[in-house]
């Protein structure tokens, strides 16, 4: 019996702690060229450099190793993607760029992991924040590290309720599920907060294939509109800046991502104090955020702005030490409730959806200075701290019926 007994206890021992010194291979799905290219260069090389730092931190005591797959922002060459991912045994997948793509790949994960038991995948979702991710097409599978759509415009109107001075807003979006929630939930919300605004005028385009957006801000001169609420992202936000600077309109701007690859330099000096973007950070959050970015930039001499790949990282050290395994399952189970300590404060995996509940930060582009000395694309120019809203503002209820394993 002692020796029954102490057989077990050896088991159990190596039980609690077998994903020790195991390596996770995790597949980054999103574009690598095309005009979103720049983009995913840019999260490829922070998912990268974060896999490292946490290689060395990890309460599970794993090695992170990423296997970047490029997509080019198509959601047939992600089920390709998908593919090639499963076939190498990866059990671990991290989009974010395009909702349309996450749509798709819910659909095809759950699938998957209904046909395969033993083998499933945990989709880890960095970026695409349509609400219906987490609401009508919720996974037990899926996760989600950014805020949704909805989230961000309960902040963006929370905080124009305050300011009188905007009265005429011009939607412009693009043609895909995440820019038809934004118009969606603008007019909604601002109906609700400000029902003296006036939607002026409403156009969506086709993503990424826009190069002379002159046309557009031709409309929303014409408009009258003082300010555009807009959902773009990357080549679509930089060049719809450019060509408003270009054609000397003087309204504001409130983004989604105006922090992202390239909008910086199209806004430049003319944006100054007329750009403003809702995300869960800014520069110069202070803290040990401000030595990543600075070490980020001295490497790379480029900017880390996708917050939620810290997230990602906090929540699968977590998981995987909480669940004592590697097991999707296991680690699925582990993550939802998951709270723990961010850059932006507490966070929690809600259970009800896998969306994280986090803070919200309104920004404004604005000149660098003495107590915010960071240089976004070395532009002298930086998103500073304009409005700051606790998790709850924010927060959104959820319809997620959850079918779980």
């Amino acid at each position: 019996m002692k020796t029954a007994l102490a057989a077990a206890v050896l088991v159990a021992g190596a039980a609690a702690h077998a994903q020790k010194g195991e390596t996770v291979k995790i597949a980054w799905i999103d574009p690598l060229s095309g005009l979103m290219g720049p983009v995913g260069q840019n999260q490829v090389k922070s998912f990268q450099f974060f896999a490292e730092k946490y290689n060395k931190t990890n309460p599970a005591g794993v090695k992170f190793e990423l296997v970047p797959i490029d997509n080019k922002l198509s959601p047939a060459e992600s089920l390709n993607a998908l593919k090639s991912a499963t076939d190498q045994g990866i059990r671990y997948v991290i989009q974010g760029n395009g909702s349309s793509v996450a749509l798709a790949l819910i659909d095809a994960i759950n699938k998957y992991n209904e046909r395969n038991p033993g083998k499933e995948i945990i989709y880890l979702n960095d970026a695409a924040v349509d609400p219906d991710l987490t609401n009508s097409k919720c996974s037990y599978w899926h996760f989600r590290f950014d805020a949704d759509t909805s989230m961000k415009m309960e902040a963006i109107t929370t905080f124009l309720k305050d300011q009188p001075d905007v009265k005429k807003v011009f939607l412009l979006n693009q043609n895909y599920s995440h820019g038809h929630q934004v118009a969606k939930y603008a007019k909604e919300l601002l109906a609700r907060k400000r029902p003296d605004i006036q939607i002026v005028g409403e156009d969506l385009h086709p993503i990424a294939q826009v190069r002379d957006f002159a046309p557009y801000v031709a409309k929303i001169k014409a408009s009258g509109a003082d300010m555009v609420i807009t959902g773009n992202w990357g080549s679509d936000l930089a060049l719809l800046v450019k060509a408003a600077n270009e054609a000397g309109y003087n309204g504001k701007f409130f983004t989604y991502y105006a922090g992202v690859t390239g909008t910086p330099t199209a806004m430049g000096a003319a944006g100054e104090n007329r750009v403003y973007q809702v995300a869960y950070n800014y520069n110069n959050m202070g803290g040990n955020m401000d030595k990543l970015a600075d070490e980020f930039k001295a490497k790379f001499n480029d900017d880390f702005y996708t917050g939620s790949i810290i997230h990602i990282f906090e929540a699968l050290g977590n998981g995987m030490a909480k669940a004592k395994s590697t097991d999707p399952v296991k680690v699925a189970k582990a993550m939802e409730g998951l709270s723990f300590k961010s850059f932006n404060g507490d966070v929690t995996i809600r259970p009800q959806d896998h969306q994280l509940q986090q803070p919200l930060y309104i920004s404004m582009w604005a000149k660098a200075d003495a107590k915010h000395p960071y240089s976004v694309e070395n532009t002298g120019y930086n998103f500073k701290l304009v409005k700051a809203f606790e998790s709850y503002v924010s927060s959104t209820p959820t319809s997620c019926q959850m079918k779980r394993p």
